[in-house]
């Protein structure tokens, strides 16, 4: 493989992230403009979300089986073709169908490209240079959040209707698209040749991977309930819109950071033993803010975005080092479980909302976070990523 294929395909592993951390993440800000636009309350609105998110989910399951049978090249081509069917829905269709439907397929672009991303780095890097790469590869899941929700509130004050937002995210799909022009993929299933490594998908994956999963769901199910209702929480506590926004970015950015500076420090460190600090401080910080005075949201939302950061991507690499080689079933199913707390987002948190209001979605939230430190401290009991680490090393 040549540099310049390699930069390539991480780019566009760069961009899979940013796409799905752009529609994910903006969710927050536009619901209440579209609840508006088509006359419905907030919290049924957001059960159209879920659309998006079981789009991601079932995209991301049967990718598992669809990257060995349908070239990466040509998954990403027609998502293109997809993905401006869908803009082209959001824009020019006026009812909630339409939206419900062109939110699906957003979600199903997205998740086949998140897929693709994510097996393209556990496929290119080992043991923690993996873990290392997959770090900054999901930190532009966060740039994306925290780029897009400032873009949301720019144009959402301006009176631009908010579909111009899903415009904006439509052209990282365009330079995803350009990035696979002439450049090569590697070739898996029936196509690829010896080196197929196909003993791997018998292997047992252990106990181990069932915490991973478990940990996996509750902190995406966790961090997307929270983020998502904090915007609402804010309001409540008598901010404006443009101040609801800042926290979402403040919090992006700061996960943006420590994605970038865990990405070198994960090197040196036992990958989990840090899980299990970095889960056991965030889950402490998200009850200060849940807790907290509306002084010091700002301050509390950035350590939690910062002490965030590590936690899924971790959660993946660990994963893929419960077996020898990750195949591109083992690293889907924890993403697919990941994914499954995305699709319950709103399904879990819209009721809660509607019942007691966005503070009780935040406090759902931080029991979520607790539950994935847990799973981190039992992990400790079972984990095979030592042992997987050593033997990659003496390779």
């Amino acid at each position: 493989m040549t540099n310049s294929n390699r930069t390539k395909l991480l780019w566009i592993s760069f961009f899979s992230y940013a796409l799905t951390g752009a529609l994910v993440i903006v969710t927050g800000m536009v619901m209440g403009n579209i609840a508006d636009y088509f006359q419905v309350p907030v919290s049924s609105m957001s059960n159209t979300f879920t659309f998006l998110n079981a789009g991601i989910l079932i995209s991301i399951f049967l990718n598992a089986w669809l990257m060995e049978i349908v070239p990466l090249k040509t998954q990403l081509r027609f998502g293109f073709l997809l993905m401006v069917l869908a803009v082209a829905g959001l824009i020019l269709g006026h009812n909630l169908t339409i939206f419900s439907a062109s939110m699906f397929v957003l979600g199903l672009v997205s998740g086949i490209t998140m897929s693709i991303g994510t097996f393209l780095i556990t496929h290119m890097y080992e043991g923690r240079q993996r873990g290392s790469r997959l770090l900054f590869t999901d930190s532009f899941f966060s740039m994306a959040g925290m780029i897009f929700p400032m873009v949301a509130a720019i144009l959402l004050a301006r009176s631009i209707n908010w579909y111009w937002v899903y415009v904006c995210i439509g052209l990282v799909y365009v330079a995803i698209f350009l990035l696979t022009l002439g450049c090569e993929f590697p070739v898996l299933g029936k196509h690829a040749k010896k080196d197929d490594a196909q003993p791997v998908a018998k292997e047992k994956w252990g106990i181990g991977v069932l915490f991973l999963s478990i940990a996996a769901l509750c902190y995406i199910l966790g961090q997307l309930g929270f983020i998502s209702w904090v915007p609402e929480y804010a309001k409540s506590l008598g901010m404006d819109i443009n101040d609801a926004g800042k926290l979402v970015s403040d919090f992006w950015m700061s996960y943006m950071v420590g994605m970038w500076i865990f990405s070198f420090v994960l090197r040196f460190f036992d990958l989990q033993r840090i899980l299990m600090v970095l889960a056991g401080a965030a889950t402490v910080l998200m009850y200060l803010f849940n807790t907290g005075e509306p002084t010091h949201l700002a301050w509390f939302i950035l350590a939690l975005g910062f002490f965030s950061s590590a936690i899924y991507t971790t959660i993946i690499t660990l994963g893929s080092l419960q077996t020898k080689v990750a195949s591109p079933k083992l690293v889907n199913f924890v993403l697919t479980c990941g994914t499954i707390g995305t699709m319950l987002t709103f399904v879990v948190t819209g009721p809660i909302v509607a019942h007691s209001g966005p503070h009780a979605a935040l406090q759902t939230a931080n029991g979520l976070y607790a539950v994935v430190f847990v799973m981190c401290v039992v992990l400790g009991l079972v984990t095979k990523h030592r042992q997987h680490n050593v033997a990659a090393a003496a390779h």
